[in-house]
This record gives C-alpha cells, structure tokens and sequence, in this order.
C-alpha cells in the first residue's frame, strides 16, 4: 500500500507539473492591421516590391517565451491581394501562366514553422534574433526555407491593455520580423526569356508579423 500511494503521488506530481508546462504555451493570432509580408524582384532592368493588403495575410503561433526553440505556427498570404503597383503586372502574376490563383490551392502562398534556433527564453522588450526553419509553399510546390528573424515579447500593463485592446492586442504580444530567400525554378515556375531582364528568379521575402495572445 505505502508503495502505491507512492507511486499515485508521483502520478499527480507529474499530472500537474505536465499541466503547468501546458499553460505556459501561449496561442497568439496574427493582427492583419499591423503586419505585412513583401516580395522584392530584383533584374537587371527593373526591381519590383509586391505588397500584402492588411486582409491578406493572416496566421497562428503557439510559443512558451521561457522556451521559444518550441515554437510552432504558420503565416498565409492571399496572392489575389499582393499589389506591385502596376494592374498589369499584378494581373501577368495570377494569371494560368504563372500563380493561376483562380485554382483556390495556388491563391495562397504560406510558410510553416517546423523548427526555431534561439538563444535562450525570450524577455519583455528585448528584440531577440533567432533563424526559422520551415516549409515555404508557393502554387503547392513546398520547399524548405531558413529565415533570419528577429522575435520581441512585448508585454503590456493592463493599463496599456485597456487602452489598446480595442486596436486587437493584448497583454502579450509578439514581434515577428524575418528575412529570407526562394527562387520562382524551385517552385516550379519559370520565367519566359523575353522577361529575362525585368524578372528575377531570386525572389527576397520579408515579413513583418504581429501576433496577439489569444
């Protein structure tokens, strides 16, 4: 008997220290209005910026700031919305011969997180660098990616939350800028010769994400 009660100790122990280590994973929702996420195209004869409309990106992350190296989530991008400032262009990048964003599957472009190497747990106000490794999905072609990023908790009174709840943020929030690199090749796409010197192959990806804790 004293055994079993032991080990029925031990059981709880554990049942409640697995339940404290549940609690401190946080759930943050990405905050549209004030993230974006840019493409740049850099040729010969012309460098071109595609930007994200605030209802075209949206995302998930699940993050424990004491261990962020567990960190999960993932960000989508709505194509049909990313303007580069000429319709014409726009209209050339969704169209069947590249994107075809008409099929719902190609509409989205999306990176998830599968990995993150990070120094030690995040701390309220520090901006942290950390590199993201994860699978890029661009016209359902997946490829893994690394991203050089920068993660900052920033945590607010509920003072600064009465004040800023109704802009969507919260008592924890996090930062998420990142920079990396793809080629349209790896994603099966390819660029006629005749744009050659207008459009890259290498395509520069840079995110801007703010997520607030659900």
């Amino acid at each position: 008997m004293p055994r079993l009660a032991a080990c029925a100790c031990a059981m709880l122990v554990l049942a409640v220290a697995a339940g404290q280590a549940a609690a401190d994973v946080m759930s943050f929702k990405l905050l549209p209005n004030y993230s974006r996420a840019t493409f740049k195209s850099d040729a010969p004869l012309e460098t071109f910026v595609g930007n994200t409309a605030a209802e075209g990106v949206n995302g998930t992350l699940s993050l424990d700031p004491a261990k962020p190296q567990t960190a999960t989530g993932s960000v989508k991008v709505d194509m049909n919305l990313v303007k580069t400032g000429i319709d014409k262009r726009d209209a050339d990048m969704r169209s069947k011969n590249y994107l075809d964003t008409e099929v719902e599957a190609n509409r989205w472009v999306t990176f998830e997180v599968k990995s993150v190497e990070i120094a030690g747990p995040l701390e309220p106000g520090k901006n942290v660098p950390a590199k993201v490794k994860g699978i890029l999905t661009v016209k359902q072609k997946p490829v893994e990616r690394v991203a050089d990023a920068t993660v900052t908790w920033v945590k607010l009174t509920p003072e600064e939350v009465e004040a800023q709840k109704r802009f969507g943020f919260a008592a924890d929030n996090i930062k998420v800028r990142a920079r990396f690199a793809t080629t349209f090749t790896d994603h099966g796409l390819k660029i006629p010769a005749i744009l050659f010197y207008k459009v890259s192959n290498d395509i520069q990806l840079e995110t801007d994400l703010t997520f607030a804790r659900q």
